[in-house]
């Protein structure tokens, strides 16, 4: 596979993480710590689930291909379900401050990368091209990821939009669950 093409699939496999990284970087709660282990995080998965499913994707490509976008829709929405009630709530500790949520978010948003690894790179028989693509992919979610970053700071200078930073973060995040799963 060129580099091109390689570029634009990883491209777009990050989407999610810079959507994500968006949405939950508007809170103020959110550290450089955190948001560095989050960017982390998020490139780990894409580089793992693409690697594992490149060489699982022989046996499982023809009966698991549409199930993990319903899986990773459904966590995603779930976050964004639990981000607006913890805005309602006016808690001190936030949800998004829990290190099982670099995993869980992490995981969801790299579901993708499994399906591309099932059907794009599993009939590359160089087990050191496979790996250095799917460290490429994660690489560039993890860069995707912290351009993210740097625009919700830009986006928390609008009050509007700290004000309400819990309801706005997780009504992107449920919406983008629900497009996972239906669009």
């Amino acid at each position: 596979m060129d580099i091109y093409s390689l570029f634009i699939i990883a491209l777009a496999l990050s989407l999610d993480a810079f959507g994500v990284a968006i949405s939950i970087g508007i809170c103020r709660c959110m550290k450089r710590g955190n948001k560095i282990k989050f960017c982390f995080s998020f490139g780990f998965f894409q580089f793992l689930f693409s690697l594992l499913g490149s060489y699982l994707g022989l046996l499982f490509n023809t009966y698991i291909a549409s199930v993990p976008k319903i899986i990773g829709g459904v966590i995603i929405s779930v976050v964004g379900v639990l981000m607006i009630k913890d805005g309602f709530e006016k808690k001190s500790e936030n949800l998004l401050l829990n290190p099982k949520i670099y995993i869980i978010l992490g995981a969801s948003v790299s579901i993708d990368a499994l399906v591309i690894g099932f059907t794009v790179f599993n009939n590359i028989s160089n087990h050191s091209e496979i790996f250095a693509q799917t460290l490429f992919i994660g690489f560039v979610s993890g860069c995707m990821s912290c351009i993210g970053f740097i625009i919700s700071r830009y986006l928390r200078k609008i009050e509007v939009v700290t004000k309400y930073a819990n309801f706005v973060g997780g009504m992107i995040l449920l919406l983008f669950g629900l497009k996972m799963m239906f669009f």
